[in-house]
């Protein structure tokens, strides 16, 4: 077993797959950890000895994030390398541009947090889960603050018809109500996302036993709160797994997230395997399930205009992408083309 070669390493992840992939690194005199935190160039990584602290190169591709596993020159306290990731939790960047955020990698499951103590936007419970779906990891929507809510069941309902194929579950962390139930389908690596005062360092606290997170006060006119959470961290939970708390999301903008829109309204999916046409845009062709679906109630008009907004936007960050690359191919041809005149004029005066 790995965890006897590196003493409570399992707790936070390892396992023989891993301890396997690593034997070159090994070989190599360098040492498995995992990410727990990342903060202006450096690290704390959770190492089979325990904690440590360790500089980032500034060469270094993928640059880390927490969850991610790495290999870590034990002596200089200096990472070699990130280790492939398995599945990762990606939004595009805050800035618009066409490359993305890593929020945290190798997660098991994206616990999308919302609040009942607030106005359920179910397009923002639609985004977070696209995201969700697109990390590879399995997604679960908690509803939070159970104990504030005027009517949960009708909450649930909303939530689980905008949530195809996602646990949805009603918490309170104040009651202990839900807890249970919440615990026995969280597997693996665990990430909470969700907005500033959702309660995700409330309902993180409940998981961990102790209070662990910082908790902010929320404004009772509309039900956000401040960002007492200013890092992602990584913590070890009381009966297995790791839990990572994030920053409250004000922007949770899509990339590269075609698959996971897919899955977050599979019911559309389906509907458009029946229309006439295998390209069908859904926008008035003839023989259009989904519009169909739409005119007869099946599908909600809310829904129907939420999944093109996703799309749209997802194509959007695509063409981005795209055309990045191409510019990038462009001016490395341009290099290269440089060079080889360089060369060439070298030659041609020796």
């Amino acid at each position: 077993m790995s965890d006897n070669v590196f003493p409570g390493m399992s707790d936070y992840g390892w396992d023989e797959a891993l301890e396997a992939s690593f034997t070159p690194h090994r070989e190599a005199g360098l040492v498995p950890a995992r990410v727990a935190r990342v903060d202006r160039g450096r690290c704390d990584l959770i190492t089979g000895t325990g904690p440590t602290r360790a500089t980032i190169p500034t060469d270094l591709t993928p640059f880390p994030c927490t969850g991610d596993w790495v290999a870590l020159h034990p002596g200089e306290a200096v990472l070699a390398e990130v280790l492939p990731r398995r599945t990762a939790l990606v939004r595009s960047s805050a800035s618009r541009r066409s490359d993305g955020q890593v929020l945290a990698a190798n997660v098991d499951t994206v616990v999308v947090v919302v609040s009942l103590a607030a106005r359920l936007a179910l397009g923002r419970v639609e985004r977070m889960l696209a995201l969700a779906w697109e990390s590879g990891a399995r997604p679960v929507v908690v509803l939070t603050k159970a104990d504030l809510a005027d009517d949960t069941e009708r909450a649930l309902a909303e939530v689980a018809a905008a949530a195809p194929g996602a646990d949805v579950l009603a918490v309170s962390a104040t009651t202990g109500d839900g807890l249970d139930a919440l615990r026995a389908v969280l597997t693996g690596t665990i990430v909470l996302i969700g907005p500033s005062g959702a309660g995700k360092s409330t309902l993180g606290n409940a998981l961990l036993g102790t209070e662990r997170l910082a908790v902010g006060e929320v404004r009772a006119a509309d039900g956000k709160g401040r960002h007492t959470t200013v890092h992602r961290e990584l913590l070890a939970l009381p009966h297995g797994g790791v839990l990572i708390d994030t920053p409250g999301l004000r922007a949770v903008g899509l990339w590269d997230a075609d698959s996971g829109v897919r899955q977050a309204f599979a019911e559309i999916e389906e509907l458009a395997e029946r229309c006439r046409f295998a390209d069908c845009a859904h926008g008035g062709e003839p023989g259009c399930a989904v519009l169909a679906a739409v005119e007869s109630g099946e599908l909600s008009q809310r829904r129907f205009d939420s999944y093109l907004a996703l799309q749209r936007e997802n194509e959007w960050i695509a063409s981005r992408t795209d055309a990045r690359l191409r510019l990038a191919r462009k001016n490395e041809r341009k290099a290269i083309t440089r060079f080889q005149r360089k060369l060439y004029r070298e030659r041609g005066r020796g």
